[in-house]
């Protein structure tokens, strides 16, 4: 009951004309940038982030969660209509949701990746409401050495369970760490690696780095793609949508599988594009009709848009109640929460209840105004698709540098935008992941606070890690999880060989 009535507070927070207006605004926005490919949710709300330092932080994360919920709902309409998809999430949708398109049933896979997206996102928000307050109270508990043993458990488990090469993700994890460690100390006010250059001494900026490595990489990733658009006209008919209603029903089970590999996937790093493939696997092989599946079934549309919005979702819970990030986009709006003055963690919900209980409460509506709005406008959106790649590109940087200028009114801002901007392209030409390093640059100075402030506690025993058991069986864990790709390795080698099946041999004429 208790958070019932904090999430009725919440709902009397955002119900005011403006945070219904920006509500409105950050779901069109999203769905446009979820529409054009090389941009994505992380982009959008890393290169809006500027407009909101102006407003409150609970019409701020309003806008921003919509700008994300409004991206997970668009990038389903370029692979559905134009089999191009406008987020890594949707390239599951590919395989069904473009099958059916071409066999005349745009408006029927629309309807399905939506409401299924719709589906997956609420339960998510429905398991954040009564799990998050239970997280926070018990994270009240923590003090320097257990928070620094979340943290090192966020970075081993990037590591554990991500799907690259570890060693790649342990490289761009430290170049986050020494991104993070330029400018002032924080407990001994020195000043570190800024090489004799004043304007370093506030360090990287996360913001700048952030537009840079998304927006400016994708955009020179896309550039050399060459990526070319045709416009292709499309509708959703009531009719089609009451019909592709009345059969939703039927894959219940379906969609309760696909949420709960989302809400899981999203708590931890795994996030919304390998939940989505987890998902169509599973549905695949579990489904009567799983041999029609990449020739248009519409199971094959539902599976991946389900799991995908409850990764990105669920992805928050870490978030808000630990100050751990669950997805890169968690990230930048955990980036967000600091440049408002807030601090992520357990004592949010005790300090700024009005913020928490106002967020969560725009997840519900916020996806409801998004499946409205969607459903409505796929012609308007589908239309943007016409315009040549060439001129949304330019407008797109201009977009990040203006951001990037206005965090600090700084030219040189820009320059270290398009710095990282050229480390993002090549990050993603390597194929090393920009998650670890964005986790990194976030959360590196506050690791390194707790580690030090453990180890002024503890006279420098490293054992303190150990001293009682919640510490040490996060910290185990977290041991456990930096050394599981070597410990699967060993298992592989020490597990005996299945026996082999030989064909029994036919008489020969």
């Amino acid at each position: 009951m208790e958070e019932l009535n904090s999430l009725f507070h919440g709902f009397a927070v955002i119900m005011t004309p403006m945070n219904i207006l920006l509500m409105f605004v950050g779901i069109i926005l999203g769905v446009l940038i979820g529409v054009l490919p090389g941009l994505g949710g992380a982009n959008g709300v890393a290169i809006l982030l500027p407009l909101t330092f102006t407003m409150s932080p609970t019409s701020a994360i309003i806008m921003l969660s919509c700008i994300y919920w409004g991206a997970l709902f668009g990038g389903a309409i370029t692979s559905i209509l134009f089999n191009i998809p406008g987020e890594p999430w949707s390239v599951a949708t590919t395989f069904d949701g473009y099958p059916m398109a071409q066999n005349g049933q745009a408006g029927a896979a629309l309807t399905a990746a939506f409401t299924s997206s719709f589906i997956g996102a609420f339960v998510a928000v429905v398991m954040i409401t009564f799990l998050a307050p239970l997280v926070a109270k018990f994270a009240l508990k923590f003090g320097p050495p257990e928070f620094f043993a979340v943290y090192l458990l966020t970075f081993c488990s990037f590591v554990g369970m991500g799907k690259g090469s570890p060693f790649k993700i342990l490289a761009s994890m430290a170049i986050g760490f020494a991104l993070a460690a330029v400018g002032m100390d924080t407990v001994t006010g020195q000043l570190r690696l800024t090489f004799g250059i004043p304007d370093l001494m506030r360090g990287f900026d996360f913001l700048i780095a952030v537009i840079g490595l998304f927006g400016i990489g994708e955009i020179l990733l896309s550039m050399e793609e060459g990526l070319a658009f045709s416009g292709k006209s499309a509708k959703i008919d009531p009719k089609v949508v009451l019909e592709t209603w009345k059969k939703l029903p039927k894959y219940w089970v379906t969609s309760i599988r696909s949420s709960l590999i989302g809400i899981w996937m999203g708590i931890t790093p795994g996030g919304a594009t390998p939940a989505s493939f987890m998902s169509y696997g599973l549905a695949k092989k579990m489904s009567k009709n799983g041999g029609n599946f990449g020739n248009g079934e519409i199971e094959g549309v539902i599976a991946p848009e389900t799991a995908a919005h409850a990764a990105g979702t669920s992805a928050l819970l870490p978030m808000l109640a630990l100050g751990i990030p669950g997805s890169p986009t968690a990230a930048v709006l955990l980036g967000g929460l600091l440049i408002w003055g807030l601090q992520p963690g357990p004592l949010l919900f005790v300090e700024q209840k009005d913020f928490v209980w106002g967020l969560i409460a725009s997840m519900y509506l916020g996806n409801l105004v998004g499946l409205i709005v969607v459903l409505t406008t796929v012609p308007l959106f589908a239309s943007i698709l016409r315009i040549p790649f060439s001129i949304i590109a330019p407008v797109i940087v201009v977009i990040c540098a203006i951001g990037a200028y206005t965090v600090h009114n700084a030219m040189l801002d820009i320059w270290f935008m398009m710095l990282f901007g050229v480390i993002g392209y090549l990050f993603k030409k390597l194929d090393y992941p920009l998650a670890p390093l964005v986790l990194a640059l976030v959360l590196g100075d506050k690791a390194e606070d707790s580690f030090r402030q453990a180890m002024l506690v503890s006279q420098g025993e490293v054992s303190i890690m150990w001293s009682n058991p919640l510490v040490g069986g996060i910290s185990t864990l977290a041991v456990i999880l930096l050394l599981w790709p070597l410990i699967s390795r060993v298992l592989a080698l020490i597990r005996p060989p299945k026996p082999k099946e030989f064909a029994a041999e036919q008489p020969v004429d």
